[in-house]
């Protein structure tokens, strides 16, 4: 079984891929994921999440930075940064819950500042 450390790298590789199949099937059927606007439930929703982040950060001089990876048991917990065509993400935190190799729950916050 992986352990959640290897789940969320492989989780971020598959992000900085641009691979939203990969992304998705880090999820769990029923997962959750927590963010400024709401929850979005199950795979159909955290997908329209990932494309429109993705979109975001598929574009060229797009760039991500993680800070700090806090990997515990069954929970992992991150500090970004980044930088897309539009957004400065000046301070991103993910939390995320691991069971069975697959993300159960994830919240995600950032501080976006627009650049133009």
């Amino acid at each position: 079984m992986n352990s959640t450390k290897d789940v969320i790298e492989n989780h971020i590789r598959r992000f900085r891929e641009g691979n939203i199949d990969g992304v998705l099937d880090d999820f769990s059927p029923n997962a959750i994921l927590l963010t400024s606007t709401g929850p979005l439930r199950d795979r159909s929703e955290i997908q329209g999440f990932f494309q429109n982040l993705l979109a975001k950060f598929g574009k060229a001089g797009a760039s991500d930075t993680v800070h700090t990876a806090i990997f515990e048991g069954d929970y992992a917990y991150l500090i970004w940064s980044g930088e897309t065509a539009d957004n400065y993400y000046e301070f991103a935190t993910d939390t995320f819950i691991v069971r069975d190799g697959k993300i159960e729950a994830q919240s995600f916050a950032a501080k976006i500042t627009p650049k133009r």
